[in-house]
């Protein structure tokens, strides 16, 4: 044996006609509680390496996270500590205070249970309140997590702009509130990667590579922050109060809007398909859109008071969206570089001309 860097090294070793074996390093069998006839499962990756872990059993102590707070903590700092918590992937969550627990403090448990994905209140007692994850790690593929991320970015874009171009209040609050959807979604796959990198099993589940894990956690980043600004451009409406946009600046504005949806779409299209052309035409189409923005901001020079002030703020998210999705595009491109070459069969028609055209002597 030789243990080098952290890594233990074992001689392969072959028995009866065909059985190769490796031992085990007894320190970390005896501390997983493991011994003689206990199953151990492989999964291969793709570097070529394996990755091993114990039989999956029952639920343990370990899986209970113990969240201590305080009734006095700001409410926004309780949600903010929950929401940590609920991505560090933990089954159970007790969350617990020094003595009874404030009505305030129950309910902002409550509003978390009801605006994340999977937890849901298992027991209260006076001084504490249990959570437990009901849904499991993998209810939904994280691809489908993007694309379900997307259709509700790009709706939200789309409505903000319509409540923007007609003063209506209504579409502009049910945009401010659909933003949380798309956090619950985002908050969901972060999760899923967090439990992916601390269990071999779950990231056998998710059936991605570590990289593609961190490749759909910033793509989710990405809409995150898109959505943030399709609720900037809604907010706008309540600025704007009564004035109204010239109709030469409202059509500039839908264009770009247009645009910036357009390269959206473009850049997880490339993020799927791995087509570093098309993602290096969603950066140029950005970089547009800034030209645009600078055309539009000469017009604003002439504009006054909330008018002048909405604009910008419109201007600004649209092209503040564009360039979001040429930071996807770019995380495309880095995916399609990490892909593997593909490797032509031995029987090609490559390697048969190869063949024929040198001979072995």
């Amino acid at each position: 044996m030789r243990s080098t860097g952290g890594f233990h090294g074992r001689r392969i070793q072959k028995t009866g006609g065909s059985t190769f074996i490796i031992s085990l390093p007894k320190n970390w069998v005896v501390s997983r509680g493991l011994g003689a006839g206990d199953t151990l499962f492989f999964t291969p990756r793709a570097d070529g390496s394996l990755t091993v872990f114990a039989e999956s059993g029952e639920a343990n102590e370990t899986e209970r996270r113990l969240v201590e707070v305080s009734d006095d903590l700001e409410v926004e700092h309780l949600f903010r500590r929950l929401i940590g918590e609920y991505i560090a992937g933990y089954p159970l969550l007790e969350i617990r205070t020094p003595g009874r627990m404030s009505a305030r403090t129950r309910e902002v448990i409550r509003n978390f249970a009801q605006r994340m994905i999977g937890p849901e209140i298992l027991e209260e007692t006076a001084e504490s309140v249990i959570l437990q994850d009901v849904v499991g790690q993998n209810p939904l593929p994280i691809p489908s997590v993007i694309r379900r991320m997307h259709q509700m970015v790009r709706s939200m874009h789309t409505d903000a702009m319509t409540a923007f171009r007609g003063h209506d209040t209504s579409i502009a609050r049910d945009v401010i509130e659909r933003d949380w959807e798309v956090d619950r979604l985002h908050w969901f796959l972060e999760k899923q990667v967090t439990s992916a990198l601390r269990d071999a099993r779950i990231l056998v589940s998710l059936d991605l590579s570590l990289p593609e894990c961190s490749t759909y956690l910033l793509a989710s980043r990405v809409l995150e922050r898109i959505a943030d600004h399709a609720v900037r451009i809604a907010e706008t409406v309540t600025i704007l109060g009564k004035e109204r946009t010239p109709d030469r600046i409202m059509a500039e504005l839908d264009r770009m809007a247009a645009s910036a949806a357009s390269a959206l779409a473009d850049a997880l299209d490339s993020l799927d398909s791995r087509d570093i052309e098309k993602a290096n035409a969603v950066i140029d189409a950005a970089k547009r859109i800034t030209r645009e923005r600078d055309h539009v901001l000469h017009e604003l020079t002439s504009k006054r008071g909330r008018l002048a002030v909405g604009l910008a703020y419109v201007l600004e998210s649209l092209e503040r969206s564009a360039f979001y999705a040429s930071d996807l595009a770019e995380i495309a491109i880095n995916r399609a570089v990490e892909s593997p070459a593909r490797v032509e069969p031995a029987d090609s028609s490559l390697a048969k001309k190869v063949v024929a055209e040198h001979p072995r002597a």
